[in-house]
């Protein structure tokens, strides 16, 4: 029971935050309309990794990859786990608020060395530093078209 408890509160507090940021955010409407909601979607994700110090951010367009199983991937890295914990988290209430999207699922919160989040035709990837230099993952992907964000001072 204490797990159920423990899960509640936390849906709770989570309610709370989105509830409050969506209370303040600024007309976010007009920029879907200029961006549309994928291109909003990713500049979310990207923002989000930006505010709690993600580094080495980019994003892999995958629509001319042919064997892909999404649209887009968008891979970053943070130097601990509570960094990879916060960043994850920061993603999921920031597109609750600004895109009304909530993870589809999403895989690796128990050790927070690399965490997947899916947004349908956007996946994103959450590494520890270590990690990414490891797995290498936009080497895999070669023939996607790659956009780097420079790192927030």
């Amino acid at each position: 029971m204490a797990v159920k408890k423990e899960t509640t509160k936390g849906a709770a507090s989570l309610k709370k935050r989105v509830a409050a940021k969506k209370a303040t955010a600024v007309k976010e409407e007009k920029v879907v309309e200029i961006l549309g909601p994928t291109e909003l979607a990713i500049k979310t994700i990207v923002e989000a990794i930006q505010d709690k110090k993600g580094k080495n951010v980019c994003t892999l367009d995958l629509t001319n990859v042919g064997t892909s199983i999404c649209d887009h991937f968008v891979v970053c890295n943070a130097d601990s786990t509570p960094a990879v914990l916060a960043i994850a988290d920061n993603i999921e209430e920031e597109m609750l608020v600004k895109c009304n999207t909530k993870v589809l699922r999403q895989q690796g919160k128990e050790n927070a060395f690399w965490i997947i989040m899916d947004y349908s035709d956007i996946v994103v990837h959450i590494f520890q530093t270590e990690y990414r230099e490891f797995y290498r993952l936009e080497d895999l992907w070669a023939d996607a078209e790659k956009k780097v964000y420079e790192d927030e001072e």
